[in-house]
């Protein structure tokens, strides 16, 4: 890749950015036009701690599979539908390629929902050798470098651009631009398809539900405005996010975030003030 293009935007998903920008570098690279179909963005993150320091980071992954190379960790991973937590000790780095929803279909020549909660190696996707593509990637003299050693590993394989992932792009715009959305059957009427269809697409393509979709986005919503000091009515917050009560919205957000509402805030506050 001759020219590095950053993503400025904040990251949404990261479990308490304060703290975290605290124990990592977080770099998110634009993909060159040829992976644009099949990619959102590259994800590189490094970190040197002290000596007997841990961190452990968790994330709230989107509906995306990431390649992932991570020194002995290399592996492709589908759809997470539960927290992922890392943890951080001494010196590495660790780069991803986050494909957009729908945008790894090509690659694996299957359902996506075979690969929802699992991984997989690089070499029977790929091809290559694995373990020489990880030192390829991680042993790069600088992010560039890095970022080309992936992009090569990806055009092994690269399949044709799919016209649904296009489409599967514009009905996730519909969550993100539409907070009223909150059950599948209205997604379905917004984007013009049956609701068996949709769900159909979204196993296939996706790798998860349309409900599930529509839930993480909206927690991940309410994770971020809390993460930014807001202080929104909760029972309102549940509500608009389409929980019949605040107790199950609270339920949801603790099991995935790792503290309850009013505590994430309280937490991120805290690591804000540092």
């Amino acid at each position: 890749m001759s020219t590095l293009q950053p993503l400025t935007d904040s990251p949404k998903g990261v479990v308490n950015p304060a703290a975290a920008q605290q124990a990592f570098r977080l770099e998110r690279y634009l993909p060159e036009a040829d992976l644009a179909p099949f990619l959102d963005f590259f994800w590189l993150v490094e970190w040197r701690l002290p000596a007997g320091f841990t961190h452990v980071q968790r994330t709230l992954p989107h509906p995306c599979v990431n390649l992932v190379f991570d020194r002995e960790r290399t592996a492709v991973f589908g759809v997470v539908t539960g927290a992922f937590d890392y943890t951080l000790q001494g010196s590495g780095r660790v780069l991803g390629l986050r494909f957009r929803p729908g945008g790894f279909r090509g690659f694996l020549g299957d359902k996506l929902k075979t690969l929802t909660d699992r991984t997989m190696p690089l070499a029977p996707l790929f091809g290559g050798d694995g373990a020489a593509d990880e030192r390829a990637v991680l042993d790069a003299v600088d992010d560039a470098s890095m970022l080309a050693a992936a992009s090569a590993v990806l055009r092994r394989a690269l399949p044709p651009p799919d016209a649904k992932v296009e489409r599967i792009d514009a009905i996730l715009a519909l969550l993100r631009e539409r907070p009223d959305i909150t059950r599948a059957e209205q997604l379905a009427e917004q984007a013009g398809l049956g609701l068996r269809s949709l769900q159909q697409l979204f196993m296939d393509y996706v790798g998860v539900s349309p409900k599930w979709a529509i839930r993480r986005n909206r927690l991940q919503d309410a994770a971020d405005r809390l993460a930014k000091g807001d202080e929104p009515d909760l029972a309102g917050l549940a509500q608009a996010l389409g929980y019949f009560d605040q107790a199950h919205f609270t339920s949801d957000f603790e099991k995935l975030v790792g503290k309850p509402p009013a505590d994430y805030r309280r937490s991120c506050q805290a690591a804000n003030n540092r």
